[in-house]
Formats: structure tokens, sequence, C-alpha cells
């Protein structure tokens, strides 16, 4: 089924593509409706050349960069660096004109039965796509139709408030929802789809409601209230389920299996060996090619202790070796990187980090396959798009946010992803008695009643989710952009030396200052140059500390329209302080 799906998509793909040019000017003129959209069959095929066009490639879910995950380079987004494009830059309209051109053109020959399930698809496509917009540039020209040449009008309209465009959004997915397949899928778009979109659009819209308060956007409970029913219908509708058949090692087993499993993962992009279609995944996390990719220090300390007590309320836990400060916690740790034991699938014995691969020695092994994928571009496990745990973690908040969130949620929602690896529940009178002020002081603008709960549910979100993308719209919606301006940080040493990465008694690093030892066997890091430690000759590793970061709080949260685009359209207008 894997292959077959990729092989529709693939010939949806040619089908459209030899007129892609010409859609992207002027739908319909290289192609006639009432001969392509004859029957269902005819529907699905353009359909299917959607997915390509708008789903994330398998490195936009794992290839994530902000705070979570860190490297040897930083993004523009990061160094305010990022700058107004002559053209380009996010503000492309050839995908929506193919899903609005389908729109017109679907009922032509068929039914509406026969064609609104296809239909539904186009409106996810089309909520999908403005959806993008609307987090990347705020306020943006709605079209709902096809546009001529010749309509000046629509093509020279000021961009539309983003209330229009976000309620519009919401209405092409009420109409996915009542009209698409509600047969259950991890490769095409269904109802459960849609219902998995609106509420992660609707949390969006209602966090950045709340806490952009700025902008003056109204009415951020509603979008609050959708998110929970949302979330809540997928929830109760019981297609889907946390996969828990690793055990307490489940969690890391979901991420390398080869197929996506469908009890947890609503939608994936599917990849395979046999059709020769790849992702990288494997050879980024074990090479120095893409920045050496680690974990911060701030998401580890996050991580709870295994009996749910706060790690970062022990005694000296910012001065603690890497083999005392691995010790019982949360085992999603020890799936997110490598620890003592940790053993490759298809691998002989076990291996400690490598700071070669690693700027932060906090390796990653999340969507790590067998060794078998280790060369340049060979890995083809599927790739998750929307997964369960999203859901749950969805409706948390968005309960939290509205200050509704009870101990049965809880237990129905973020207790279900703590049990799968056989982690303590979280208590909703402790959380909010006693707010974590480690987390506190990352998110300033959390006040009130539910103020401990909705630090959790970020807490249990920025781990359950990482290297899944989602760290830079959270802290986008949040208005938590200076957390990207702090130092990077790894591993803590104590001193420069040889130091135990694994537990095994043999040296697996060996931090060293002038000539280079004439040692094997061992990672040697010259101190300074290879490796710079907070303190001089101890202290965490620090990262890019030769960087300046900065993020402008009146301007970052959105990017710039295109230079082009502003003077071909007088009457769009630029994003303050671009």
């Amino acid at each position: 089924m894997k292959n077959t799906f990729i092989l529709y998509i693939l010939m949806a793909v040619l089908i459209s593509g030899c007129n892609k040019d010409y859609l992207d000017r002027q739908p319909g003129a290289n192609i006639s409706p009432d001969v392509s959209f004859k029957s269902v069959k005819d529907l699905e095929l353009f359909t299917n050349s959607f997915y390509n066009a708008a789903l994330p490639s398998a490195e936009g879910v794992y290839n994530e960069a902000i705070d979570n995950i860190v490297k040897n380079t930083l993004q523009d987004e990061l160094t305010g660096k990022r700058i107004v494009p002559v053209s380009g830059g996010g503000w492309s309209w050839s995908d929506l004109r193919n899903i609005n051109f389908f729109l017109e053109n679907c009922y032509n020959n068929l039914s509406f039965q026969e064609a609104a399930p296809y239909a539904g698809i186009a409106k996810f496509f089309r909520a999908y796509f403005y959806y993008e917009k609307v987090r990347r540039f705020g306020d943006v020209p709605w079209y709902g139709k096809v546009l001529s040449p010749d309509d000046s009008v629509a093509l020279k309209k000021a961009r539309d408030p983003r209330v229009l465009i976000v309620d519009s959004i919401m209405a092409d997915l009420d109409f996915a929802i009542a009209n698409m397949s509600d047969a259950k899928s991890d490769e095409k778009v269904t109802k459960w789809t849609a219902l998995a979109l609106k509420s992660r659009v609707a949390l969006f819209e209602g966090t950045f409601r709340k806490y952009h308060k700025d902008l003056n956007l109204p009415n951020a409970n509603k979008y609050f209230e959708l998110a929970a029913s949302a979330s809540k219908e997928l929830i109760e509708s019981g297609q889907y389920s946390l996969f828990t058949g690793a055990g307490a090692d489940s969690y890391g087993r979901l991420f390398n299996s080869v197929n996506s499993i469908s009890q947890e993962v609503i939608l994936s992009r599917k990849f395979s060996d046999a059709l020769q279609i790849w992702h990288n995944v494997n050879y980024y996390t074990i090479t120095a090619s893409y920045g050496k990719p680690g974990l911060e220090k701030s998401l580890v300390n996050s991580y709870l202790m295994k009996d749910g007590s706060r790690f970062t309320d022990k005694p000296n836990y910012d001065k603690m070796v890497f083999l005392d400060e691995i010790k019982d916690r949360d085992p999603r740790l020890k799936q997110t990187i490598r620890t003592p034991g940790y053993t490759r699938i298809g691998g002989a014995a076990p291996i400690a980090p490598n700071f070669g691969h690693s700027v932060t020695g906090y390796q990653l092994i999340k969507f790590v396959g067998d060794v078998k994928y280790d060369n340049y571009n060979r890995s083809e496990n599927d790739m998750p798009v929307f997964r369960y745990a999203e859901i749950l973690l969805n409706y948390a908040e968005a309960k939290a946010e509205l200050g509704t969130l009870t101990q049965t949620d809880l237990d129905q929602t973020i207790n279900l992803l703590r049990e799968r690896v056989e982690m303590p529940a979280m208590q909703l009178a402790t959380a909010n008695a006693n707010p974590d002020p480690y987390i506190a002081k990352d998110y300033p603008l959390v006040t009130g009643s539910m103020k401990g709960a909705i630090l959790e549910v970020r807490r249990e979100r920025r781990i359950e989710l990482v290297m899944e993308s989602f760290r830079w719209d959270d802290i986008l919606r949040w208005k938590s952009g200076q957390l990207l301006t702090r130092q990077f940080k790894g591993m803590y040493f104590p001193s420069i030396g040889k130091f135990d990465l694994d537990g095994d008694n043999k040296e697996d690093l060996w931090i060293y200052e002038g000539t280079k030892p004439n040692a094997s066997g061992i990672q040697l890091l010259k101190l300074g140059s290879e490796i710079l430690l907070e303190n001089g000759n101890s202290g965490n590793v620090i990262i890019n500390s030769h960087i300046k970061k900065v993020f402008d709080e009146k301007r970052d949260y959105f990017y710039p329209l295109p230079i082009q685009e502003l003077q071909l359209n007088k009457n769009l207008n630029q994003n303050p302080g671009w």
C-alpha cells in the first residue's frame, strides 16, 4: 500500500506537472475540466498532486534548528540577518491556483455526493496553504477563486485581515471534516486529518491572540474552544491511540519504524527503498556534514526524573557530568539521545556520544534507523506530519488556557504520554500549587491560577515533539522570541582531561590543551578551538559564542513581503519593522 500510493502521487504530479507553468498563470488553458474531471478517478488523481506541494519534506520534519536542537551554525532567524527578499520569501501562490482551479471545476460532470469528498481534500489543502501564510506573514490576501490575468481588482487587492483569513481556514476545514472520507489512512488525508489540522490551527491562533496583546486580535478563547472541540472529537472517535507495543521503549520505536505506525500516526510523508525515494536522517546524525546537531542543555534540564520530580530541583543540577545527569530520567531522554548502553539498530556493540557528530554532546537518535541506512540519502522510514500525541497535547493546552482543565482531562491526555514511558501521572493541583521556577523564567507571560499546569503542558510538548519541527511555531505563538537570544550550551565538564561518557569504565573523550596527544580509540578535542567551555577550562560546552543572537520583538514574529510584490501591487503594505 505504501508503494502504491507513492506511485499514485508520481502519476498525479506527472499529469498536473506538464501543465504547471500555465496553471501558475491561467489554470484551465492547457487542461480542460470538461475532459479531465469526468470520473471520480480523475478527481482522485488530480488531488493526489496536492500532497507533494503542501506537505513538509523529511528534512522539514527532522531538521529542526531553533533552541531544542542546536548546530555549529545558526539560522538567520536567530541572528537578525533575515533580509527583505527581492522575490520569493514564501510569497508564492501557484499551489493555491491549482487548488482553486480544482474547486471551481470538480462538480462539472459529477454529482455533489461524488465530488464533495475530493472538494474536501482540496479545501483541506487550501486551509493548510493559508495556515502556512498566516504563520509567516500575518495578514494576507484571501483568494477563493482562480484569478484571470485581466482581473486587476483582485490582482491588486490589499492584504485581508488575519481574522478573515483564519475564519476562512476554519470554514474550509469544517467542510472537509463534513465531507471527506472517514476511512482511516496514514497515507491520504481524511476527516481525521482535517480534525487534526483544525486542532493545530485553532491552538496556534488562540495562543497567538492571547499572548500578542499588542496586535489587539479578538476572541482568543473562541479558538481555544475550537482547538479543544476538534481534539476531543478526534480523541472520542477511538480511531487512534498511542503506540505502546514496545513497552517503555515504545516512544523511540515509533520513530525508527520503517513504516509509520498507523495506530498513532494520522498522516505521514512516505518513503521507499524500492521506489528510490529516500531521505537523510541517519547521515544527518552520524556525520559532521550537517552542523553536528545536538540537544540544547535547557531542554535536557527540562526532562523530569523517572519518579516525576524535577531534575532542576536537585542540588547542583547544573554542575552534573553526563553520567550523573542522565540517571533515572524520563525514559524519553534515552530514546532521543545516546546514553549509556545505547546500541545502534543493526549494530554490534554499545557506542558513546560523539562530539565529532554532535556539537553539544547530546547526540540525536530519534528517527535513526538501521546501520544499513547510514549512507548519504538512504533512509526510508516514514516521517510523521500529524500524530495522535500532538492532539492530546493540543487538548490539554487549550483547556489549560481556557482555565477549565481538569484532572480527568490530564488523565486522558498528558498522563497517557507519561504512562507510555512508565512515568508517574501529572497531578493538576500539585502543578498549580507549585509552578516550576526553572520553566517559569522562560515564559514570564504565563500567569493566573493555571500557570503551573500551562508550564507543565509546555514542558511535555517540548519533550514529546522534539525533532518534529514544532518549536519555532510554539515560540512564535507564545511570544517567547527572547529565548532564542540566550547562550546555547551542551554537556558540563568540571575540568579538562579524560571522561567516560557511556559508563563502561573506559574514557571516551579527552579535552586537552597544547600539543595533541598521541592516542587512539578516544575522541580528542582541543580546548579553545574544537571545544569551548563556559568558564575557560571548566563548565558547560558553549556553542557559537562568537555569533550574536538577535530577536526584535517588534519585527521578528513575522517575515517580510518581497520587494517585487510591493512594487507590483501598491495596495500591499510591508510588515512592521521591515
